[in-house]
């Protein structure tokens, strides 16, 4: 008898948790149900959650990721939207690209050539060639003219760097030039391409105003005014400023036509180097005689 007394306790307990069980699944559903037919509820069950406030501040405490034309901003513009809201930097972004320069059918084509030409990816290659069509608008230079110095100097490398100095998409010997530096955050920003890009093009319109002509510009700003010749810089800078000028026009232009590089030419600054080198080599072929007449 005792024993029938307890299985059947056993089985109303066992019953009593199966019903709970059902209970709370239908529950369950009916909740699913009413979050479904009204998405407001599953706000509010989210509140009463204990991680509530570890997720908001998990969410407040994650730093936006930056945008990519404020990576390409020069210190100068920097500073003075530090001071403004985010909806306004947004919106002196959005302005500052709507104001381009030139056709924006014929920007189009020659950024799509050079992308492939130069293997660039595509919104780093518009981000570049905008910047480059803003400085011709301020500088009164060809864009196609900057561009084809690039071209030939970095072949689009903003952090290209020579070993006597010369840096950035247009090779601008920061330490020469530190003064066209100055409002643009100083020598180290010419590794930003802004302002890289804005530096080179001041610096060409002045060979070319002096010189009187892009040619002689050219020689003068790759360092060969007082060489005979600049090595074939200029021809070269010419050749892709005329295939630049093609696609620009509409023309089809093949990516793969020859840019060799130039006969390496004594830039500013270079001159010094050099002797030093020359006079280093002199003293040790002094030294070797003396030590083979010993």
């Amino acid at each position: 008898m005792a024993r029938l007394i307890a299985s059947k306790t056993k089985v109303s307990t066992l019953t009593t948790v199966l019903h709970m069980t059902s209970g709370i699944g239908l529950l369950a559903l009916l909740v699913l149900a009413s979050m479904f037919v009204n998405p407001g509820l599953a706000d509010k069950f989210r509140a009463l959650s204990p991680f509530a406030a570890d997720t908001a501040s998990n969410t407040e405490g994650k730093a936006a990721e930056p945008d990519l034309s404020s990576l390409m901003a020069t210190p100068q513009l920097i500073a003075n939207v530090s001071d403004e809201s985010e909806a306004h930097v947004e919106t002196a972004v959005n302005n500052s690209y709507k104001n381009l320069l030139g056709n924006q059918r014929q920007q189009q084509l020659v950024t799509n050539w050079l992308a492939k030409r130069y293997r660039v990816a595509d919104e780093a290659i518009n981000m570049l060639v905008s910047a480059t069509y803003l400085t011709a608008k301020e500088t009164k230079l060809d864009p196609l003219l900057i561009l084809s110095v690039i071209a030939i100097e970095s072949r689009f490398n903003p952090f290209s760097e020579s070993p006597v100095g010369a840096q950035g998409l247009m090779q601008v010997m920061s330490k020469v030039h530190h003064d066209k530096f100055a409002e643009l955050g100083g020598i180290k920003a010419a590794l930003n391409p802004v302002a890289n890009i804005k530096v080179g093009a001041m610096i060409l319109k002045e060979y070319v105003a002096s010189t009187g002509s892009i040619e002689a510009g050219l020689k003068r700003y790759v360092g060969a005014a007082e060489n005979e010749t600049d090595g074939g810089y200029g021809g070269l800078v010419m050749a892709e400023y005329k295939r630049l000028k093609d696609v620009a026009a509409g023309k089809t232009v093949s990516i793969f036509s020859t840019t060799a590089k130039p006969t390496m030419i004594s830039r500013p600054q270079e001159t010094v180097n050099e002797k030093r080198s020359e006079e280093i080599t002199q003293h040790s072929s002094i030294k070797a005689e003396q030590l083979a007449g010993i």
